[in-house]
């Protein structure tokens, strides 16, 4: 737990020190071709500008307006570092960095090049791609926070070491377990920061999209790819294991009691099974988050089996094999 509070610390240090470097740094890029003063505002009406700034204004309370907004996310975070507190801090940081972020480059592309303030244009095409990405930033960030995980349910008093539950008559219980790994979560902040700042610059016009695509592209595959791989949750209940990843609980795999032949907890390493993440090896399939114990399951009609990284394991496969006793019986 100690190990994923400080990754979301420093995924969060990571993003506001990287908005901030984009919000100050790209009037004062390409300020050689920006005029004295920027437009900063248009008239709705007739698209002409009505309000302006100096360039180091334009430059700098952007961002310091995001700072502040960092800070006041992030003290929930700071203090405790709960559970509750790192998706809050993320539905606040993602949305509102994406919004600073793309209207500074609106703003400057608006000015790029312009001899005075007066003669920049409304962008009214960068502006509705703006709002998109911040609709689709602020979805991001609500489900993020209201995802809601699962509690272990009343075989928490059970012997952690009995080879299967017994399920008392008219109750029902739950396991509940998920992994992190923290260096799969500040990769994908990384990545994903490089993605933005390379989509701002192609916005704010700084540089040829053929040089750019690429790149934006890759980066936000990357990210993507290891912010979806950087989490699992395990959930077994009467409806059997249901495997989710990322902070969105999506992509998941389900198998019914009736669909496992066996359930066991065993110890797996890296090198096992050929490293960290989603991994196909002569073992089957296991999600790597960290080395040690893995719930294991072996589908029925398969040879191979599937694990998942997770704490508690042999409490869930003891439950598993109790459901699915009571399916058979």
């Amino acid at each position: 737990m100690r190990e994923t509070t400080v990754a979301a610390r420093t995924t969060a240090a990571v993003w506001t020190a990287g908005v901030t470097a984009v919000l100050a740094g790209l009037p004062l890029a390409v300020r050689d071709r920006l005029p004295d003063r920027l437009a900063t505002h248009w008239d709705l009406g007739g698209g002409a500008p009505d309000g302006s700034m100096p360039l180091w204004a334009a430059s700098f309370v952007p961002a310091l307006l995001w700072l502040v907004s960092a800070a006041a996310a992030s003290v929930p975070l700071l203090r405790g570092g709960t559970r509750a507190a790192r998706p809050w801090t993320a539905a606040v940081l993602l949305p509102v960095g994406v919004v600073l972020g793309g209207a500074q480059a609106v703003v400057v592309r608006a000015n790029l090049d312009r001899a005075d303030w007066h003669e920049a244009r409304q962008p009214t095409a960068w502006l509705i791609a703006l709002l998109a990405a911040a609709v689709l930033a602020s979805v991001a960030g609500l489900l993020a926070t209201t995802r809601r995980t699962a509690t272990r349910g009343d075989g928490a008093e059970q012997e952690a070491d009995a080879p299967a539950l017994e399920i008392p008559e008219g109750r029902r219980l739950v396991w509940f377990s998920r992994t992190a790994n923290p260096w799969l979560q500040l990769l994908a902040a990384v990545t994903g920061l490089v993605a933005v700042s390379a989509l701002v610059a192609l916005v704010g016009g700084l540089a040829d999209p053929g040089d750019l695509w690429a790149l934006i592209v890759g980066c936000a595959a990357a990210s993507l790819a290891c912010a979806v791989f950087s989490s699992v949750q395990a959930r077994v209940s009467e409806r059997g294991l249901e495997v989710s990843f990322g902070p969105l609980a999506w992509p998941r795999r389900r198998w019914a009691p009736g669909d496992i032949d066996t359930a066991r907890a065993e110890v797996r390493r890296p090198s096992q099974v050929g490293g960290w993440g989603y991994r196909l090896s002569g073992l089957g399939t296991t999600v790597m988050l960290r080395a040690g114990d893995c719930l294991v399951i072996r589908p029925r009609g398969r040879r191979t089996d599937f694990a998942v990284s997770v704490d508690d394991a042999e409490r869930g496969a003891a439950l598993l094999n109790a459901l699915r006793a009571d399916r058979t019986s």
